[in-house]
């Protein structure tokens, strides 16, 4: 007869999970993104434990869906993780299987994130120090570029943008792509170009604008002026498109903000259709979900450049054993936005991020406490 299996004095001691509460804030852009996403939506996330404990997590859109997101987290979520061990991955797993009826990614995943970063939250401050800390700090610092949602933007305004992005020492800078004529696309990239000089890097993204032929036409036009890579030209879902024109893209491929699972990383990857990813860990699920991606990328040498949310990117992007770049849409972190009640749990000078050493995930949102 075999013995009884010994569980270790931690694991009975795990707090469970007792509620989740929700609030949601919607906030005007700065600088809007156009007519379609003039602000954005932070769902702000407080999971409370049986022994007083208290995480403090969000979800996050641009547009579609935050009323879904809460409902979600308020009708289905809340109920389910009641009584479950406040352990991130654990919980994320269960919670995975329970609501993929309702979707594999999206809006599913999104909700989850706010479990899963008020999970890592709870965790990092009952050891006393900040999820970046918790995982495993491994860079003093990483690079910010300047980023744009600046399609809309006149030349005059974009060549401003771009200068006030070398005035701010950014070695690196990201514009939007995918005017109706070309020629306006390759005038745009020219006078950035012309601002930044030979040295800095430039970046540009379509927004899934194009189709296979057109992108490849484009690409005529616009490689000769030194692309770092060309971002998401066409419908995020379509592989077989993208593994077609990484063949014979002559500027590297980057995608990953609208892919929500691993598995779908994982079939890019295999198809080798992409050369940088770029997994936003809202979408994705979380902190839990972003570092399995974040391995399957190294097990394939593909790089990895986390989507948005500077002040959460920029925590993670700490940890990460290869250096990788930070990307900052101008004016629209959450502490120029105005949403927070303290201190940011990053700080960018010189075009770098580092930490400011906040417990937790660092983040305190303004406003009443979810309700």
């Amino acid at each position: 007869m075999s013995a009884p299996a010994v569980v270790s004095p931690a694991v009975k001691a795990a707090p469970r999970i007792t509620g989740l509460s929700t609030r949601l804030i919607t906030v005007p852009l700065r600088r809007s993104w156009g007519v379609e996403a003039p602000e954005n939506h932070v769902i702000v996330t407080e999971l409370q434990t049986d022994d007083g404990g208290a995480g403090h997590g969000f979800s996050w859109t641009p547009t579609i869906g935050p009323q879904a997101v809460k409902a979600l987290l308020d009708y289905d979520v809340a109920p389910f993780i009641a009584g479950l061990p406040a352990q991130p991955e654990a919980v994320w797993d269960a919670l995975w299987k329970r609501l993929h009826e309702a979707g594999g990614g999206g809006l599913t995943t999104i909700a989850m994130a706010g479990v899963d970063l008020a999970l890592w939250d709870l965790q990092a401050r009952r050891a006393g120090t900040s999820v970046t800390g918790l995982l495993g700090q491994r860079q003093e610092s990483a690079e910010v570029y300047g980023s744009g949602v600046n399609l809309h933007y006149t030349l005059e305004e974009l060549v401003a943008q771009a200068e006030r992005w070398v005035a701010a020492g950014h070695r690196a800078v990201k514009i939007k792509v995918g005017k109706p004529d070309i020629r306006e696309d390759a005038e745009r990239v020219a006078a950035v170009r012309s601002v930044l000089g030979p040295d800095r890097k430039l970046m540009i993204d379509a927004n899934q604008r194009w189709d296979l032929p057109t992108t490849l036409r484009a690409l005529d036009v616009l490689a000769p002026y030194g692309l770092e890579w060309l971002e998401e030209p066409i419908r995020a879902d379509d592989l077989w498109a993208y593994r077609r024109l990484r063949k014979h893209s002559p500027v590297p491929i980057a995608l990953g903000e609208n892919l929500h699972t691993i598995y779908r990383f994982r079939d890019f990857i295999d198809a080798e259709a992409v050369d940088i990813i770029q997994p936003n860990i809202i979408r994705v699920g979380g902190i839990t979900p972003f570092r399995r991606i974040v391995e399957l990328a190294r097990t394939n040498s593909i790089k990895v450049m986390p989507h948005l949310l500077p002040e959460l990117s920029g925590q993670l992007a700490l940890t990460l054993a290869e250096p990788t770049l930070v990307e900052d849409v101008e004016d629209a972190s959450f502490e120029q936005l105005g949403i927070l009640s303290g201190p940011a749990p990053v700080r960018f000078s010189n075009s770098r991020v580092i930490l400011t050493d906040q417990p937790g995930l660092g983040f305190r949102f303004a406003g009443p406490a979810p309700e």
